[in-house]
């Protein structure tokens, strides 16, 4: 379990997070994104149709414990990650669609995620000692959209002090994962050690295969190879550091443990994970590049 100044520090590493994301964004991209929202829709419907089944799939079938169980169904229900925007920038993705699928993901997820939580955790039948409360989970998202729209505003009154916390921001992302794996892990390597293998298969397997479905799900619906890509990995990375938060102000003791335990592993290895496909997304794309720069000489 993480200790109280070990949550304060992750919730206010949250609200910095979270005035990157806002500082990330300008009123015009909105209009922009929703004169041509195909993308979004398409990475909206990824993130809150697939993943979030495929949580509750992968707790059912491998028959997880019920904490562990709420904590997969809790970081499959959770929004995209702010780190995805640095993998989809390294992968040559389409970095404007990250960003924006992240951003409305987030704002969506007020009403999404306690909705999706409440009716996947219902329908895994998880005891009351391991249900999250829907209002815990929507008062938190509520409080940190306050610097979500902050970071908007900062953006628009002073563009170079918004690019700058948006930088920051994303790499605090990174740095919240690291803190959480650091101050967490050493005193629970026993239990990573005698941690059953279906448990890690959730872990790692929830981020691969909602990549994996997410990009086929994007070429199923006509975007092209890069925003697919991009897509994918929207699709796959959720904020870990936003599910630990609600775990702690959620649960205390054992049981906080427990629920903490896969959204700890997940933010541990969807980092490698992420790092591998995107070093392929990164070589596919530039081998893409260069068979159209091929085609256009010999045309």
């Amino acid at each position: 379990m993480l200790t109280e100044l070990e949550t304060t520090l992750l919730g206010i590493m949250m609200m910095v997070i979270m005035l990157g994301m806002g500082a990330s964004m300008t009123w015009r991209d909105f209009f922009i994104a929703f004169r041509k929202p195909k993308g979004i829709l398409v990475g909206l419907f990824s993130q809150y149709l697939i993943m979030p089944f495929l949580g509750y799939a992968l707790a059912l079938a491998l028959g997880l414990p019920a904490g562990m169980a709420a904590g997969l169904i809790l970081i499959a229900c959770m929004p995209g990650g702010t780190t995805s925007n640095i993998f989809a920038y390294f992968s040559k993705g389409v970095l404007a669609l990250s960003i924006m699928m992240t951003t409305v993901s987030t704002l969506v997820a007020v009403v999404t995620v306690p909705f999706l939580l409440s009716f996947y955790s219902g329908l895994a039948g998880l005891g009351g000692d391991y249900v999250i409360p829907a209002g815990n989970v929507a008062q938190v998202l509520v409080v940190l959209l306050v610097p979500t729209v902050l970071g908007m505003f900062l953006r628009k009154m002073n563009a170079n002090a918004g690019a700058t916390i948006e930088m920051i921001g994303s790499l605090l992302g990174v740095v919240v994962i690291l803190f959480l794996i650091g101050s967490w892990v050493p005193r629970n390597y026993q239990m990573l050690l005698d941690t059953p293998f279906p448990v890690y298969v959730a872990a790692i397997g929830i981020g691969l295969t909602g990549m994996l479905l997410g990009y086929w799900l994007a070429r199923a619906l006509r975007q092209d190879a890069n925003r697919s890509r991009t897509i994918s990995l929207e699709t796959g990375i959720q904020n870990g550091p936003l599910a630990a938060l609600i775990v702690t102000l959620s649960f205390t003791g054992t049981q906080q443990q427990e629920v903490l335990f896969i959204p700890i592993l997940y933010s541990l290895f969807i980092v490698i994970t992420s790092s591998v496909i995107t070093l392929w997304y990164r070589r596919t794309a530039t081998e893409e590049a260069l068979a159209r720069d091929t085609a256009k000489v010999r045309a």
